[in-house]
């Protein structure tokens, strides 16, 4: 995310680096919404933990690659954009900023 953005979020806390092993994800709550964090290579992504289809929870379904699939009916997303790639889902996830600060992994919300 550019400099010039991270202005519009608010940057919470949720692990340390170490606490979120390659191939782990992190269930959590911030600012009331669901949220998932995965560790894919190396790289932190965090996502909305609800299904645009039937608003049922996301974050336990198969990661292939850098999509997500709905344990439930088969919907695919992208991890790192939120966009949604499979059908009966047609509308996208939240995906929200990640940044790493001195080995903590922070999520960003935007300001209301």
């Amino acid at each position: 995310m550019a400099d010039e953005h991270k202005a519009e979020y608010t940057f919470y806390g949720v692990a340390d680096v170490d606490e979120l092993p390659n191939g782990e994800r992190l269930y959590l709550e911030i600012d009331g919404q669901p949220v998932v964090v995965f560790n894919i290579a190396g790289y932190f992504y965090a996502i909305s933990d609800v299904c645009t289809h039937d608003m049922g929870p996301l974050g336990d379904g198969e990661v292939e690659g850098h999509e997500i699939v709905c344990p439930r009916h088969g919907a695919r997303f992208d991890i790192r954009t939120g966009e949604v790639k499979k059908l009966p889902a047609v509308g996208d996830i939240a995906a929200y900023p990640v940044q790493v600060v001195e080995g903590e992994i922070q999520i960003g919300i935007r300001h209301s």
